[in-house]
């Protein structure tokens, strides 16, 4: 079955003016107190979540898996008067940039887990790389060990509307006996009262633990190990709690 990676209509149908803004003070939050002129992310997807830095004069560049994601985040880009560098490539990877350095570089979008643990860390590895000294390197993602501590399986989305046409999606986790989860999402598209499309997707992920992740940044020299919400502006509770977190680190002079 079909990544919704595969099809960017669909992953971009809940984007609106509200997220982006949602996005751009998320960054603000993130970055307050850095002086971060130069930013990669190396799952920037469509760009839905870092194409709002721009607003805030930083200098984008991206690489993604996506040839389809890509070519959207290219098209929203221009539209946001931003000139995006894009590469496609695996984040495994990353040695398309020919080892330019920048003052931060991310990986958003819960990208990480979709791989094993040992390529997370090699990932880390890849982007440690390109990271000026004294710059930061930046991740997002869920908190799988809140995920499959609780296992829940059913999540209803509240439906958007596109004109006449109502869509809804549903989400069903499963949780293997490998210890993979994978998401089946359905997407499905009603006019008068009848359903006239459905979309189907499976995402399958690798949970890992945040200590692992610090960790690894820990024996890569970073400091100021920075543990937020996402989005960053919202108060951090107990880890526990938390659905979503993001990481910013800063690599040592």
């Amino acid at each position: 079955m079909a990544g919704i990676y595969d099809r960017a209509d669909i992953y971009d149908l809940f984007e609106n003016e509200e997220r982006y803004l949602a996005y751009k003070k998320h960054w603000e939050a993130v970055f307050q107190g850095k002086e971060i002129n130069t930013m990669l992310d190396v799952s920037i997807g469509s760009g839905s979540v870092t194409l709002p830095v721009l607003d805030l004069g930083v200098e984008l560049c991206g690489s993604d898996l996506s040839e389809t994601m890509l070519k959207n985040c290219e098209k929203k880009a221009g539209k946001v008067s931003g000139n995006v560098i894009l590469k496609c490539t695996d984040f495994r990877d990353l040695s398309c940039w020919n080892g330019r350095k920048f003052d931060c570089v991310a990986s958003t979008g819960n990208s990480l887990p979709y791989v094993e643990e040992a390529d997370v860390l090699k990932t880390l590895e890849q982007m440690d790389a390109l990271v000026k000294d004294g710059g930061y390197l930046y991740f997002d993602l869920r908190n799988w060990e809140k995920i499959v501590r609780e296992k829940e399986r059913f999540f209803l989305y509240d439906p958007m509307f596109d004109g006449e046409n109502r869509i809804n999606v549903t989400q069903i986790w499963d949780y293997l006996p490998d210890g993979t989860v994978t998401f089946n999402i359905l997407y499905t598209f009603e006019k008068d009262n009848r359903v006239f499309q459905k979309e189907q997707f499976e995402e399958h992920y690798h949970p890992i633990a945040k200590d692992v992740l610090l960790d690894k940044l820990k024996s890569l020299g970073y400091r100021n190990i920075e543990v937020k919400c996402f989005p960053a502006y919202f108060p951090m509770p107990e880890f526990e709690r938390v659905n979503w977190y993001c990481v910013i680190a800063q690599k040592a002079d």
